[in-house]
């Protein structure tokens, strides 16, 4: 075989139903190979777009997605897409022409030095400088961007190791001496955290994006139960702990529940599992949870103590450990007082918004999408306002339904990984939380929509302004507001323009049917909301200030 069609041939066998790329001089070999495969192939219109559709499927599906451009500007192009899976360790494989073997480090045409390039941002890259080595690199590859705790992989491939050849050798087993993960808790580990547990009577469990990679929420909800120890999540861990739970306190950090920043910061335990202590979450670091005990489980033992010192480090999987906790603990807590306090608080800073007659509060809109759509829908955001009212007021009770930039924080992020998300799943309703800003970025994936009949809804909660960062400007800089006002396209028009429909609401009354109008149109939708221009995401705490300190007026 040719290095090309050896490379198609590794990717059927990792079981790879889809590729979201772009073609370019450097990876004609492959595409010409992808010509006779019976892969879906989807071409976005930029490469940044392609790279977000792969992450989005894998967010959804759990299983590796997989990207593919060029050389040089192709290649640098994936680059954002690389590092926002990075940031929230998502397997992800992405595959880059590169010039011919004797031509790198000449300047040739198109030629980027993406593994030097990517170093920063892939968990593991890969320069193939022989076609013999091909396929045991693919099948590397997957094992690490897939296992322990994921993230992207590069796979560099020069053209002329696309058109040569050689025996096609599949290697059944990766042997890797240097990269064996831990999947299970040292039970003397496990002991200690039981003991502190058995100790304890204001716990909270604090939840990330590692339950959801683990598939570990049944067992998370078993431990939440068996203690009666409320539950608090990290953006990434939306969906890994049901919101209509009573042990629910939603999400906790700069814009989460007041309740759930006053309940960690009086814990006198933390069980902290597949959550990293970012700064978001823990706000001034030498204020943070001062009373509380702290049990971290994390399969990444550089992430344990990285930002808080902990008491009892657990390395390994979130399931499994969280499996040998629960036949560890015996007893139950007696927490009756401490849920008392937290009812206490819920009720005194409950997270609301002020109405104001027919204008549309952007709030109301994710309250009536959550409503119509039953909370079965997949959400997927853009970033900055939009992301957190979808965060805060859309109830997800089940995990891998909220689909969003987390760590990089990535403006046009959401619509090409909404497309991901619905070649994953045509059966689901998916539909983009977006602002009139970030939705801009990627815009052009409208063509790549309409195409392909990836039937996304985007709800552009129009606001006339980059909204986060006017928010900022409003609270910290006296309203200066330096460069945030957008003239925006008429989104409806726009959309009507690429193949797609549009639709417009300015008042309140008409909110609810334009959502159901459009989930029942058999087409890719614009929702352009057009909502009150200075609304502010609250509860808010400033950055570097401690996370029971906020501003807004509602805590």
């Amino acid at each position: 075989m040719t290095g090309a069609q050896i490379l198609i041939e590794s990717l059927k066998r990792e079981g790879v139903k889809v590729i979201f790329g772009y073609p370019g001089g450097q990876v004609l070999p492959i595409f010409d190979a992808l010509y006779d495969s019976d892969i879906k192939f989807i071409l976005p219109r930029h490469e940044q777009a392609a790279a977000h559709a792969a992450d989005g499927y894998a967010r959804a599906t759990g299983k590796p997605g997989v990207c593919l451009a060029t050389s040089g500007p192709g290649a640098t192009n994936l680059t954002t897409g690389i590092a926002t899976a990075y940031m929230d360790s998502i397997p992800m494989i992405a595959i880059t022409g590169q010039v011919k073997s004797f031509l790198i480090g000449n300047d040739a045409f198109q030629e980027a030095d993406v593994t030097g390039i990517t170093r920063p941002i892939t968990k593991h890259n890969y320069l193939v400088k022989d076609v013999k080595d091909l396929a045991r690199t693919i099948h590397e590859a997957f094992h690490i961007c897939s296992t322990g705790r994921p993230g992207p992989v590069l796979i560099d491939i020069p053209s002329d190791i696309q058109t040569q050849t050689a025996e096609f050798v599949w290697p059944e087993d990766v042997v890797m001496r240097s990269y064996k993960p831990t999947y299970f808790g040292h039970p003397g580990q496990i002991k200690k955290a039981a003991k502190l547990i058995a100790a304890s009577r204001r716990p909270i469990i604090y939840a990330g994006g590692g339950v959801i990679t683990s598939s570990a929420e049944r067992e998370l909800k078993m431990l939440a139960e068996k203690l009666n120890a409320p539950l608090t999540w990290t953006l990434m861990g939306i969906g890994c702990f049901p919101a209509t739970h009573a042990l629910s306190l939603g999400m906790l950090g700069m814009h989460g529940t007041a309740y759930a920043n006053h309940a960690i910061m009086e814990s006198d335990l933390i069980i902290a599992v597949g959550a990293r202590f970012d700064d978001r979450v823990t706000g001034k670091l030498d204020t943070f949870a001062p009373g509380a005990k702290i049990i971290h489980i994390d399969i990444d033992p550089s992430s344990i103590s990285k930002n808080v010192k902990v008491d009892v480090p657990i390395v390994g999987d979130a399931k499994n450990i969280l499996g040998q906790l629960l036949e560890e603990i015996k007893g139950v807590l007696d927490t009756g007082d401490w849920l008392k306090m937290i009812a206490g608080w819920k009720k005194k800073y409950p997270l609301s918004y002020k109405e104001s007659g027919t204008r549309i509060k952007p709030q109301y809109v994710i309250e009536q999408l959550d409503a119509i759509t039953k909370g079965k829908a997949i959400i997927t955001t853009e970033v900055g306002q939009n992301q957190m009212w979808a965060a805060q007021w859309y109830k997800y009770t089940q995990p891998r339904t909220f689909i969003s930039s987390g760590g990089l924080g990535t403006m046009g992020f959401g619509f090409p990984a909404a497309m991901g998300v619905k070649v994953a799943f045509p059966d689901k309703i998916v539909f983009d939380v977006a602002g009139d800003g970030s939705i801009q970025m990627n815009i052009q994936e409208l063509a790549t929509c309409v195409c392909n009949k990836i039937n996304v809804k985007v709800a552009i909660l129009n606001n006339g302004y980059l909204g986060m960062v006017r928010q900022w400007q409003e609270l910290f800089y006296k309203r200066r507001y330096s460069h945030v006002c957008l003239t925006g396209p008429d989104f409806v028009k726009l959309a009507e323009s690429y193949g797609a429909a549009g639709i417009r609401v300015t008042k309140k009354e008409d909110v609810s049917s334009a959502i159901e109008k459009a989930i029942a149109i058999d087409n890719v939708v614009f929702i352009d909301f057009r909502v009150e221009p200075e609304e502010n995401v609250f509860p808010m705490v400033p950055a570097g200030e401690a996370i029971n300190k906020f501003i807004g007026g509602l805590a």
